[in-house]
């Protein structure tokens, strides 16, 4: 099975109105900035994202939003992006916001074939308003769904040909647990290189969860806010 393409275009070709999409990265950190472009470019709408965080206005998601493309946010974070907040207190989209560390386990269910977990996070809060509670050994836990994700794209620092990917220090984040989620996975790597040249004790993600892989080019990763000591005399 072939699973290089040309590039993010053909990559996310057969995207559609209506998606269910899966974003890696951590603020800007390992976020698949080629392939949103590209669907940007496509114009895609009514799209559900599940994301950490939503970019800010001009980078990132932040510019699937500015383009009305996304129809429902699902994160843990939104704080950096005004455009997201305008669109949330004009009702244009809707938002589910819910702890990080559910984020991360729903995707994480997904990719073990999971259909939900029980997780102590939310109990008593807003984020439990109409779900089931159980009780386990005297403790509250919340039942929490499993994400279906039509697709999953994925930044990393290497790939092979067969798909499996590195990831580079904190850029790694939610990348390996979102493409191990998809139905179809889409990544796109700094560095792709033929199958075998990578150290197998390396890999973080192992080729079997990737669909479509490509090299990606003119990578900005742009840093939110940098925060430097002052220049000392």
């Amino acid at each position: 099975m072939n699973k290089v393409v040309a590039n993010a275009d053909e990559a996310i070709k057969d995207i559609f109105d209506g998606a269910i999409l899966m974003l890696g990265g951590f603020g800007l950190c390992g976020i698949p900035e080629n392939c949103i472009a590209a669907l940007v470019r496509k114009g895609v709408k009514h799209l559900t994202c599940i994301s950490n965080n939503a970019g800010v206005d001009d980078f990132g998601i932040g510019l699937m939003l500015k383009n009305r493309q996304v129809k429902k946010m699902i994160s843990s974070y939104v704080g950096e992006n005004a455009e997201f907040e305008r669109q949330l207190l004009s009702g244009e989209l809707e938002v589910e916001l819910i702890p990080q560390g559910t984020l991360a386990t729903r995707c994480l269910a997904a990719g073990y074939g999971m259909p939900a977990i029980f997780t102590p996070a939310g109990v008593g809060t807003e984020v439990a308003e109409g779900k089931e509670i159980r009780n386990f050994n005297g403790k509250d836990y919340l039942l929490e769904y499993a994400f279906e994700a039509d697709f999953a794209i994925v930044k990393a620092w290497k790939g092979d040909t067969h798909g499996n990917l590195i990831y580079k220090d904190t850029a790694r984040n939610f990348n390996p647990l979102m493409a191990m989620a998809g139905k179809i996975t889409i990544a796109e790597v700094e560095h792709l290189v033929p199958a075998g040249e990578l150290d197998p004790n390396c890999i973080h993600t192992p080729g079997i969860y990737v669909h479509r892989i490509f090299q990606g080019e003119k990578y900005e990763k742009r840093i939110e806010q940098r925060t430097v000591r002052k220049k000392m005399n």
